[in-house]
């Protein structure tokens, strides 16, 4: 018991790590349900292409690693519109349970098409500055890990500027308010949910493309990622930006702890037990208030 409490900063910094991952999937739910009210169940599948993407660029193509992460990323923002303009637009009923199904078949399109394009093997990425860790306290921490902490932090705090210091950003906060009163101000709503839709493919692919070198990816692998970002923005109170990002890191630290402390057999289960538990306790996630009030 002594040695599994010696090893608690591992789990943590682990948990902090995948937490960050969680994170900003969880974003793209977020910002897709409160620029539309519609869950993207395809937001998976936008992290497990900007993984594969990103794989091609680099190791097929020849390009760099980092102007093939750029590639991918633009690549999925433009997936990411296509969908909202493409078959939701198009539908013929708005009725959001028929929204939201045609995101669950947009998911089961992305995967079987990248099943044809990639194959079923599982693919990686190498890591930022090799695998030589780095001891800190009882944590044995490789760089990518921090290079995942600092890219997921930068990225989470460009974008508290951009929601709360730029006009778009703050658009984007008046429909998620009250989105009939920000059509009635003239707030284009429609270009803003196209907008959330390609902003959440970028999420997604940078946190595929952060992940994979800890991991492997395949054309499966979304599903799961995609329920974890879901379940870290409902943990957090769905809709809720702040929300996103401590229900993320909470559900990393849940993880990570559960596995280590009890049994990594159990690793997802105890996850969404627990997630459970939470919301059994409060249904609203952890920003509930903030959401109650909202709505």
């Amino acid at each position: 018991m002594t040695s599994e409490l010696a090893l608690i900063p591992q789990y943590i910094v682990s948990g902090i790590t995948s937490g960050s991952i969680y994170a900003l999937i969880a974003l793209g739910f977020s910002l897709i349900y409160n620029a539309s009210r519609i869950v993207n169940f395809a937001q998976g599948e936008f992290v497990m292409l900007g993984a594969l993407t990103t794989i091609s660029f680099s190791q097929e193509r020849g390009l760099p690693l980092w102007a093939g992460a750029i590639a991918a990323v633009l690549f999925v923002t433009i997936v990411g519109l296509l969908l909202e303009s493409g078959p939701l637009r198009q539908a013929k009923s708005k009725n959001h349970l028929i929204l939201v199904m045609l995101t669950v078949g947009a998911s089961i399109f992305m995967q079987g098409t990248s099943m044809l394009i990639w194959g079923k093997d599982s693919k990686t990425l190498p890591p930022i500055g090799g695998y030589e860790p780095i001891r800190i306290l009882n944590a044995s921490i490789i760089p990518q890990t921090i290079f995942i902490l600092g890219v997921a932090g930068s990225f989470l705090l460009l974008l508290s500027l951009f929601f709360h210091h730029t006009r778009t950003g703050k658009a984007i906060r008046a429909v998620a308010e009250y989105p009939e009163g920000a059509a009635l101000l003239g707030i284009p709503v429609r270009h803003l949910v196209m907008f959330s839709f390609g902003l959440s493919g970028a999420l997604g692919a940078m946190a595929g493309i952060l992940v994979t070198p800890l991991t492997t990816m395949s054309y499966q692998c979304g599903l799961m990622l995609g329920l974890k970002g879901f379940a870290a923005a409902v943990l957090g109170g769905f809709g809720s930006f702040l929300g996103s990002v401590l229900g993320g890191l909470t559900l990393g630290l849940m993880e990570s702890l559960g596995a280590g402390l009890i049994s990594s057999t159990y690793k997802d289960a105890i996850a969404f037990v627990l997630l459970l538990g939470i919301l059994f306790c409060k249904p609203t996630g952890i920003i509930g208030e903030a959401k109650a009030h909202r709505v």
